[in-house]
């Protein structure tokens, strides 16, 4: 994704979020965003698109072998959850003291 300015999202690290599309679907569990990829629109989510990684012995790791953990997925797959309309939500902007705050469409509460 080169473009030419930057992307903005209103998804951030810790938030957590559902996710709407994809072989991990699940619209009524929600989970922690662990990492926000800006550049390449992705995120990892924690227990979600979970791949096998084989790795060689180090100094860190002496033994090696196969090791699971999450891969990014599409930044498009995932929607924010509501905590007080206990569902997915879609996210507005708006000015509150001076400050750009991200607010729930569904419930009108700020999101922290």
């Amino acid at each position: 994704m080169s473009t030419r300015f930057k992307a903005k999202y209103n998804i951030k690290k810790g938030d957590t979020v559902v996710i709407i599309a994809g072989d991990d679907k699940d619209l009524k569990k929600p989970r922690k965003v662990l990492e926000v990829i800006v550049d390449k629109g992705r995120v990892v989510v924690e227990g979600v698109n979970i791949v096998t990684k084989h790795t060689k012995p180090s100094a860190q790791n002496t033994k090696g072998g196969i090791v699971k953990k999450e891969a990014s997925i599409n930044i498009s797959n995932i929607m924010l959850w509501d905590a007080k309309a206990g569902a997915a939500t879609k996210v507005k902007r708006t000015r509150e003291e001076g400050k750009l705050v991200r607010v729930s469409k569904k419930s009108g509460e700020v999101i922290k």
